[in-house]
C-alpha cells in the first residue's frame, strides 16, 4: 500500500487526509430520520422590564417573586418581568 501511495503522482499528505478523515455528511451514524425528530412545540416567553396585558385572555400571575403574564388565547403573549 505504501509503495502504491509513493508511486502515485499525487502528494502523499492529501491522499492520506482524504482517506483518514471521513466527511461528517457521509457518515451513516450521523443521519437522523425526519420522523424521529421531536417538534419544537414549546415557545419561550418574552422577558421584559415592564409586562403588559395584550388581550382579554391575558392574566397577571405572581409566582416565586416574579410577575408573569399568561394567556389562554395566544401563547405568544407569555411574558416574565425581570
Amino acid at each position: 500500500m505504501l509503495r502504491a501511495l509513493l508511486a502515485s503522482g499525487r502528494p502523499l499528505l492529501t491522499r492520506l487526509r482524504v482517506a483518514s478523515i471521513p466527511h461528517p455528511a457521509h457518515h451513516p451514524h450521523n443521519v437522523v430520520p425526519i420522523l424521529s425528530r421531536t417538534p419544537d412545540l414549546s415557545r419561550g416567553m418574552k422577558v421584559r422590564s415592564s409586562v403588559k396585558v395584550m388581550c382579554e385572555g391575558c392574566s397577571i400571575v405572581k409566582r416565586k417573586g416574579r410577575i408573569y403574564v399568561v394567556c389562554s388565547k395566544n401563547p405568544k403573549h407569555k411574558q416574565r418581568q425581570g
